[in-house]
């Protein structure tokens, strides 16, 4: 297997800028500060605040609190609830998709580095699987982007959501304003598009077979093998041609008169 190392340092950044963007994903979806009310009343919303996340909605109260908090008050929001404006719904559906999508093309990343840096007979493998996992955090980053403008365009134009009474929030804010969920989830979102591209622009060195060749210091061994064997065989054919010379030659002419 050629060496490869080289090729991807840049890959190998992009890996961990992917990785944070895709935990950022996740903080994302947990947030509930994607929209921040702010109310006049405090009779029950005390603190003049109210945080409307993609899965629930909570405000701290002095008169109602929620099991499992000490001073919060919290409604979780369910996609089947009718109440639901189509922004949240959408970010439902769409967060959990990108994490989906990145986790999977986080994996198919891995797959291609360690094929880098630990070596396989094919350097096809390589670039499949860097081109699938960077389509995947690519799709992945646009999935996420969709849900998070829409919900920044519904906090520009200032939309009300009609919660049921239970929830005890007003019918529409005095005021709201982006809060950290919307935030963290687009500069997430970025980390994770940056990262596939430059994972879907790697490429293998150019004229770099895909097969495995012996290396050069194999072939010069196997050559010099070669050599001393023959060296080895020529100076055996020597060595016996010395032992000949040294019996030497028969004097036919000492025969003859001997014979006589």
């Amino acid at each position: 297997m050629p060496y490869l190392a080289h090729t991807a340092h840049a890959q190998f950044v992009a890996f961990w800028v992917g990785a944070i963007g895709w935990i950022l994903t996740i903080v994302t979806i947990g947030l509930v500060e994607w929209r921040v009310w702010e109310v006049s009343n405090l009779s029950i919303i005390t603190s003049g605040l109210a945080w409307v996340g993609i899965w629930r909605v909570c405000f701290f109260s002095n008169v109602l609190v929620t099991s499992g908090y000490q001073v919060m008050y919290c409604q979780r929001m369910q996609l089947t609830d009718a109440y639901m404006p189509n922004e949240i719904a959408v970010a439902q559906a769409f967060m959990l998709l990108a994490f989906i999508l990145g986790f999977f093309g986080q994996s198919s990343i891995i797959y291609g580095l360690r094929n880098i840096y630990f070596g396989l007979d094919e350097t096809r493998s390589i670039t499949l699987a860097f081109s699938f996992g960077g389509g995947l955090l690519l799709l992945a980053g646009v999935t996420s982007f969709i849900p998070l403008f829409w919900n920044l365009s519904a906090v520009v134009t200032n939309q009300t959501i009609s919660f049921p009474p239970n929830f005890n929030m007003p019918p529409a804010p005095d005021n709201q304003y982006v809060g950290s969920g919307i935030i963290v989830g687009i500069f997430a979102s970025i980390l994770v598009v940056l990262s596939g591209t430059v994972f879907l622009s790697y490429k293998l060195p150019e004229g770099l077979s895909s097969k495995i060749r012996p290396s050069r210091t194999k072939e010069n061994h196997c050559g010099l093998s070669e050599t001393g064997m023959a060296v080895h065989v020529k100076s055996g054919q020597m060595a016996a041609q010395d032992r000949k010379n040294d019996l030497g030659i028969d004097n036919l002419a000492f025969q003859s008169q001997k014979d006589g």
